[in-house]
């Protein structure tokens, strides 16, 4: 039983409520999506397959808590089911960063999803699969990408009418990096009283934004 890998490493978590804790990433290689502003296209080729074995020990001899099941879009591969419930078993903490387009319902519940609702800035807005906003958790996270005042209007409108702050722990909004002003964002979000949180990513600001690995 194997996995198409592209990378794993060790660092601390850049996005979401986990910000900042020690982490193994897991990225999967292949993705069926191609946002204009996608910061890991070395992902898309066919990676190299690994037993789920050596991947699970791997993880198990970094020493750490968290681990990020990440692409990509790991979702496309099967077998990332039986790595999920096998890190739970062991009772390490899980989340799997998704691109929103796939069905998320056979997801191991243990496991914290951060769903990633496409706005018409990243090309691939069409491609949501709305169904997850009924498959959402109470454990999970929803997370916007916002490139300019169109995509922020977008993500509000889609965070209404899906109640989504009652319904996930947090609902994110990140700021295209180089792009979207963060300042400006959080004028919007102040502006309008939104119960969002703003997620920037950390590892870009402790490394160079373009450094792999970490």
């Amino acid at each position: 039983m194997t996995l198409n890998l592209t990378e794993i490493f060790t660092s601390v978590q850049g996005e979401s409520t986990f910000a900042g804790l020690p982490t193994v990433f897991v990225r999967l290689a292949a993705c069926n999506l191609r946002c204009v502003w996608c910061d890991t296209p070395y992902s898309f080729g066919r990676g190299d397959p690994k037993p789920l074995a050596e991947i699970i020990q791997h993880i198990e001899n970094q020493g750490v808590g968290h681990v990020c099941i990440t692409g990509g879009e790991p979702l496309l591969q099967e077998n990332v089911h039986h790595l999920m419930t096998a890190l739970c078993d062991k009772n390490l903490a899980v989340s799997l960063e998704t691109g929103g387009s796939l069905a998320i319902n056979d997801v191991d519940p243990r496991v914290s999803i951060i769903l990633d609702i496409k706005c018409p800035g990243s090309g691939m807005s069409s491609k949501n699969d709305w169904a997850n906003m009924n498959r959402i958790k109470k454990n999970d996270e929803v997370k916007f990408v916002i490139a300019d005042e169109n995509d922020y209007l977008y993500a509000k409108d889609i965070v209404r009418k899906y109640n989504l702050l009652s319904k996930c722990r947090a609902v994110l909004f990140s700021p295209v990096f180089n792009e979207m002003d963060a300042k400006k964002l959080t004028e919007w979000i102040l502006r309008d009283k939104l119960g969002v949180r703003l997620n920037l990513q950390l590892h870009k600001f402790i490394w160079d934004p373009a450094t792999k690995g970490v």
